[in-house]
């Protein structure tokens, strides 16, 4: 699963050639949420049972089984678990010069729009759309064959994947957009933090990075996340922790530094408090 740490994901997903990959995953039995982030891939949710909230841009959605969520490039994203539910999902990511070349017609009308923020779908399918039940059946055809990895099973994901694109543009929910000031500014906000997570940040530095006294900062903040600084900042630092127990034979203590965690006690107590286990017991796991 990608690297929940960072705010704009860089991993490559699939081979270089077909970059593309498909992440069956639990909340929270993976991990209790996917922290804000954006990635220049096209990402795909398909919710397969259970219930969770998923955020997209400022707006927050509660989920349903069998809804589809769809991330362009560029889209801040998050998903998070609601209290006593688990949510199971595949997480469907590929690049969109998978399906196009630079000369190709596609690529001019639709696919590069598309990357560059130019051009935004729909962000969500449910099952009352007059679409869906192809788009769901063309999501199901790329797990299928993805699974058996049958020979050609490349080109059935390709076709698949641009023969979903086509039924999210026939639907005619598209619209040219550009990117809002405030989505801009916490992008930057969320890469200075990226950048600087380990120190002793306060508030009135979040708050200088974006230009804003302290009080307007914490309600704009919260608006377009949903959270306050500081409870995005401690989630944050602990998915740090989780991804370096994950990867690498540092010690607890070692890594509660180097996450911002000057106090080991409060790290574990806040590790196991969020995790539901202690770092040792979630290494070895």
């Amino acid at each position: 699963m990608q690297n929940q740490a960072s705010l704009q994901e860089t991993k490559q997903h699939g081979a270089v050639r077909f970059p593309f990959n498909i992440y069956p995953c639990t909340i929270p039995g993976d991990f209790p949420q996917v922290a804000l982030h954006w990635h220049d891939s096209m990402e795909l949710v398909f919710v397969k049972r259970g219930a969770g909230l998923i955020q997209m841009g400022t707006a927050t959605y509660p989920t349903r089984t069998g809804d589809i969520f769809v991330f362009s490039p560029g889209t801040l994203h998050a998903l998070r678990q609601v209290p006593g539910s688990s949510m199971e999902y595949e997480n469907i990511i590929f690049d969109l010069e998978l399906l196009g070349g630079a000369e190709d017609l596609c690529a001019e009308k639709y696919l590069l729009p598309l990357q560059s923020g130019r051009l935004t779908l729909t962000g969500r399918l449910s099952t009352n759309d007059l679409c869906y039940p192809k788009a769901a059946a063309c999501l199901r055809e790329v797990e299928d064959a993805n699974r058996s990895k049958l020979p050609g099973y490349e080109l059935i994901v390709k076709g698949e994947l641009l023969h979903f694109l086509a039924l999210l543009i026939a639907q005619g929910r598209q619209h040219l957009s550009a990117e809002t000031t405030d989505t801009q500014r916490l992008k930057a906000l969320l890469q200075w933090l990226s950048a600087h997570s380990a120190e002793d940040l306060h508030i009135a530095d979040a708050a200088q990075v974006c230009s804003f006294s302290s009080s307007h900062f914490m309600r704009w903040f919260r608006q377009m996340t949903g959270q306050s600084f500081v409870a995005y900042l401690n989630d944050y630092r602990l998915n740090m922790a989780a991804e370096a127990l994950h990867t690498t034979d540092d010690t607890v203590l070692s890594i509660a530094s180097r996450c911002g965690f000057e106090n080991l006690s409060y790290f574990n107590r806040a590790f196991k408090a969020h995790f539901q286990m202690t770092p040792r017991e979630y290494r070895r796991k």
